[in-house]
């Protein structure tokens, strides 16, 4: 494969826009109520996969992992550059 060449990226269409979203709103909470800081911890758990960032609070790490990363990073994507764009 030339590293000259661009790859085409698609990422799995499996949950909604609205699944993930809540998802992360709930995962949030859940961080926050345990004192974290929800931001760098979802951060941390989505450049690692480690799990260990999301605590099991609330089902937090559960309800995180039956969601692909690279969905959750596409849907937050998304959303950052609509509201640059408003």
């Amino acid at each position: 494969m030339s590293m000259d060449n661009t790859m085409k990226f698609s990422a799995p269409k499996e949950n909604s826009e609205a699944e993930v979203r809540e998802t992360l709103e709930e995962v949030y909470q859940a961080l926050q109520e345990k004192g974290y800081n929800p931001i760098t911890q979802i951060v941390g758990y989505l450049l690692s996969g480690d799990p260990a960032f999301i605590p099991r609070h609330n089902n937090a790490r559960s309800l995180i992992g039956k969601i692909e990363r690279d969905r959750i990073l596409e849907e937050m994507v998304k959303s950052y550059l609509s509201q640059k764009g408003s």
